[in-house]
């Protein structure tokens, strides 16, 4: 049996570049980080970054331009593929990146706004402001920073 599944979560490191092949089937590229926290033994909390260059092919490329900007959370569900190429200085190169089968777009950095696109471009009425709802608090569990067993009344579902 073989699989070859790679699933990330992650924030957006730059804005999606999209652009069209020659035979014009649409191809958009984006750059993910993800984060990896642990404690050390003498329990210290560590982070490791990694970064991901992600490859999107079709209606996803374009869904992706569309709609995703620069440090957008995404789920991003694909393969690993590596590809041959030539640099400008003739030498030849391998590059390893994820092509992306299925994506989820995920919540704004904050202090960002919606992409051009989310915009409505016919005038908008005036409307009263609108109460806003007080967030409800959804309890997590951290497994990193319990120190007991995970009680089955802990778990929110």
């Amino acid at each position: 049996m073989n699989v070859n599944k790679v699933i990330l979560v992650g924030r957006l490191t730059r804005d999606v570049e999209v652009r069209n092949t020659a035979t014009g089937q649409t191809v958009a590229s984006i750059s993910m980080a993800t984060n990896r926290f642990w404690k050390d033994k003498s329990g210290q909390r560590q982070d490791q970054t990694e970064f991901h260059n992600v490859v999107l092919w079709g209606r996803l490329a374009e869904i992706a331009g569309q709609y995703l900007s620069k440090g957008q959370e995404t789920y991003i569900e694909g393969r690993l593929q590596t590809r041959k190429y030539t640099a400008k200085d003739g030498t030849e190169r391998r590059v390893t990146e994820i092509v992306a089968e299925n994506m989820q777009l995920g919540s704004r950095a904050q202090g960002s706004s919606a992409p051009s696109s989310y915009n409505n471009p016919a005038p908008a009425k005036p409307v009263a402001p609108a109460q806003e709802a007080p967030a409800e608090e959804i309890p997590t569990i951290n497994l990193d920073e319990e120190e007991n067993e995970v009680k089955i009344e802990d778990v929110p579902f």
